[in-house]
């Protein structure tokens, strides 16, 4: 398991997340050769299965920007990889790195780092109150129709900014580059031609499309620094399963989330 003390200050940030992404899909997208890109990044190839902290996308990313990042799907909890300052820290461990701070964004801005949100879903969209208050964490955000749930091309407009941002960026300078995914949350059956209806299927659909523009982002990413690299969806979708659809919902299929975390090297070939 990776040690956050060894590499935050030193080291750039990506967090990905997948909004609504489910773990058995990400697992059988993976296991069918539909995400090359992603395999690369992750650690074996492999997803890992854990529990979200959120049924839909605010709560979990709250709960993710406080350090409490998806846990072990099975009993035993290592060590979080970052936290904040509490009165209790059960698992705060050797490898925890702990943020005097409200919640981790602010935290490495006061380490010197840029921080910056390129947004998908409305949460992200600085376009009410409401969705202004996870943006608004950031010293950067952004956010357009293009980059939203019903945009087709939204990962190919998302990964144009974060391009962007790393060209831009300050040698002496490390950057927390934060990507929520709208691709792989509904409507994603537009990746099916032909359906009409959202489905586990057209979920891997989405999840293959976003891979091939992943892609252009993993490799530029070497040439910006070393990386610790933080992967997961926020929650799953439910599409049927005992009579439920969408999310928001106590559903294994909505708290099953698939998780990584790597650490990428400065010059790395891909």
């Amino acid at each position: 398991m990776i040690n956050a003390n060894k590499v935050i200050g030193s080291q750039n940030v990506l967090f990905v997340t997948f909004d609504s992404l489910r773990y058995d899909v990400a697992r059988a997208t993976t296991h069918a050769g539909r995400t090359p890109n992603l395999e690369e990044v992750l650690p074996n190839g492999l997803w890992e299965e854990r529990r979200t902290q959120g049924s839909f996308t605010l709560p979990a990313h709250v709960s993710f920007f406080s350090g409490f990042l998806p846990v072990p799907s099975g009993p035993n909890r290592p060590g979080r990889l970052l936290a904040c300052y509490a009165v209790r820290g059960t698992t705060i461990t050797d490898r925890t790195f702990v943020f005097d701070a409200p919640d981790i964004v602010t935290g490495l801005s006061g380490l010197g780092y840029r921080t910056v949100c390129i947004g998908g879903v409305g949460f992200f969209s600085n376009r009410t109150k409401l969705g202004r208050v996870l943006p608004g964490l950031f010293q950067e955000s952004h956010w357009s129709p293009e980059t939203g749930t019903d945009n087709p091309e939204s990962t190919r407009h998302q990964v144009d900014i974060a391009l962007q941002v790393i060209g831009e960026q300050k040698a002496n300078q490390p950057l927390f580059l934060f990507l929520n995914v709208s691709a792989t949350h509904t409507p994603h059956h537009v990746y099916l031609p032909g359906e009409t209806a959202d489905s586990w299927e057209s979920q891997c659909a989405a999840l293959a499309y976003t891979d091939t523009e992943l892609g252009r982002l993993f490799h530029a990413m070497p040439g910006a620094g070393p990386w610790l690299v933080i992967l997961c969806a926020d929650h799953g979708d439910a599409f049927g399963e005992d009579g439920h659809h969408g999310h928001g919902i106590a559903h294994p299929c909505v708290w099953s989330v698939p998780y990584a975390e790597a650490l990428m090297p400065s010059g790395r070939q891909f």
